[in-house]
């Protein structure tokens, strides 16, 4: 059964006449009459009678009709659905955005998508790191926005660089460190760590700080950056986190050097994979878009090979 047979039996079904249904669908009538014809073979008997001017359903025709005016009607949804979506016109993108990236870093990328490219539906999924990468992997993710020091290079993923930022020491105003301009690595020995069980760092900056003669104790590990940030302010002890994550009026935040740490934020999608037209759009804002410590890039009509 072809959608074209199906579509010249509507208009006959609505015209009764050959001639007529024919100039509708802009065919000549013998090709609409095989059509029906060959329609008629597969499904088993007449669906029309034509007895002289007089052309009616047949008692199949009528059965057939509203089965067939509905495989006829959703094949034209589809059809406008997928026209839609291959011009942005309503579509949904699936982007997964780290937990511990401030909403403020990403809302002007956010917005500018939503401006340019208004029938795009933009579902965000907020995760650490490594979910949202297994999930990017998986397909449940078009495109992720994360940061994974830990982690070598996987050939499987495409990633591009959208903003860097220092980490910093976190402590409440009347804490030793607050009078100083920065803080080493040395200096956190045997100094309350408040740990945010999401830090980008997790694994890394432990070793590193015992390599440089810094043993900290644990008291409190939470997911939620707001509660370590609530904790440090009440004196429990440091923290740890991105420059952009300390929003806390109660704390102030010291660059740790002697090693720095940063974290680089990227854009990743799966290298290879066919993306949808919102995937590219995203892309392109992204690279129009201004990051904090980078200048604006020169071409962005260029797209990263993922996209």
């Amino acid at each position: 059964m072809e959608m074209h047979q199906i579509r010249y039996f509507l208009a006959l079904c609505e015209d009764l006449n050959f001639t007529r249904a024919a100039e509708r669908c802009h065919v000549a009538q013998p090709s609409l009459t095989r059509a029906v014809k060959l329609l008629e073979d597969e499904l088993g008997g007449p669906l029309f009678h034509r007895e002289r001017a007089n052309t009616h359903l047949s008692e199949l025709g009528r059965m057939v009709r509203p089965h067939l005016e509905e495989v006829y009607e959703r094949a034209q949804q589809a059809k406008r659905e997928a026209l839609d979506f291959s011009k942005l016109k309503r579509t949904t993108l699936r982007i997964g955005i780290m937990c511990t990236i401030a909403p403020y870093q990403l809302v002007d990328l956010l917005t500018a998508v939503q401006v340019r490219h208004p029938g795009v539906e933009l579902h965000i999924v907020d995760a650490a790191a490594p979910q949202l990468e297994e999930r990017l992997v998986q397909g449940d993710l078009e495109v992720a926005i994360y940061c994974r020091p830990q982690v070598g290079d996987d050939d499987r993923l495409h990633r591009m660089a959208l903003f860097r930022e220092q980490m910093m020491i976190v402590v409440a105003p009347t804490h030793r460190f607050a009078g100083h301009n920065v803080v080493r690595a040395q200096d956190l020995d045997g100094e309350r760590y408040v740990n945010r069980a999401n830090c980008e760092f997790t694994g890394i900056a432990g070793p590193i700080w015992k390599d440089h003669g810094a043993t900290c104790s644990l008291v409190y590990r939470s997911e939620r950056d707001d509660w370590v940030l609530a904790m440090v302010a009440a004196g429990l002890g440091f923290g740890f986190m991105p420059e952009s994550c300390v929003t806390h009026p109660g704390v102030v935040a010291r660059p740790l050097i002697d090693p720095e740490f940063w974290r680089e934020v990227n854009l990743v999608t799966v290298r290879g994979r066919p993306h949808s037209p919102a995937v590219g759009a995203f892309v392109r804002e992204a690279m129009r878009a201004r990051w904090p410590g980078q200048a604006r890039r020169s071409e962005p009509g260029l797209e990263p090979d993922a996209a």
